[in-house]
């Protein structure tokens, strides 16, 4: 199974290519516009990994919220790779994303993710046990109302800390944690060994601020 994983949600942009047990990355970070790179990065791991594109079995990608250039930048690209080669593709939340990733290296079962949304706003969800839950956009005074044996990440916690703190009664917060496309190929393979298949579909994006996309589109 090869696996070509995307995502440009956040201010970084990062591509994997997952083949023969063996992973090859590319990111990058601190440049204008980075999820515009992102095809140039597609075309690093391609040529170090010695793959084509019609090699590749499965498309994965973060559908967002995040960013809202960089989310319709990942799924115009995914869209455009998935239908030039029928290849399918399966999509995972940018809160799922650094949810997994934070249960992976803090070792702890219960995730509080904000993302700073802009606008005096927090992407906001909860990941326990390895599932995704709460997902909305909010004040940070309108969190969930948890307990501090979750912990904090994403970058809303570094933008609206005391509030969400005091919202959420969580006090251990980690900073570090940020998207990986690498573990996109993780939940992926999950989400197949569980009997979850990539589809044809056309890849749709999340943005939660139903105003802002709304406003954009016209």
């Amino acid at each position: 199974m090869n696996i070509l994983a995307i995502d440009t949600c956040t201010d970084i942009a990062s591509v994997t290519l997952y083949k023969s047990g063996e992973f090859t990355s590319r990111a990058m970070s601190g440049v204008e516009k980075t999820s515009g790179h992102i095809l140039k990065l597609c075309d690093e791991v391609f040529k170090e990994s010695k793959t084509q594109l019609k090699e590749v079995d499965l498309i994965s990608y973060s559908k967002g919220p995040g960013s809202f250039t960089g989310v319709r930048m990942c799924i115009g690209v995914v869209q455009g790779l998935s239908l030039s080669m029928q290849i399918p593709t399966m999509g995972f939340t940018t809160l799922e994303l650094i949810g997994f990733r934070a249960m992976q290296i803090t070792k702890s079962k219960k995730i509080a993710v904000a993302l700073d949304a802009r606008m005096r706003e927090v992407y906001w969800a909860t990941y326990v046990d390895g599932l995704i839950d709460n997902m909305k956009i909010c004040n940070p005074q309108e969190v969930d109302d948890l307990d501090s044996s979750f912990v904090g990440v994403g970058s809303g916690w570094k933008a609206c800390s005391e509030a969400l703190k005091i919202a959420s009664n969580i006090s251990k917060i980690d900073l570090s944690i940020k998207p990986e496309s690498s573990a996109l190929i993780e939940l992926s393979l999950q989400a197949m060994n569980e009997g979850f298949e990539g589809t044809l579909d056309l890849p749709q994006p999340i943005y939660l601020r139903n105003n802002v996309a709304e406003k954009s589109l016209k």
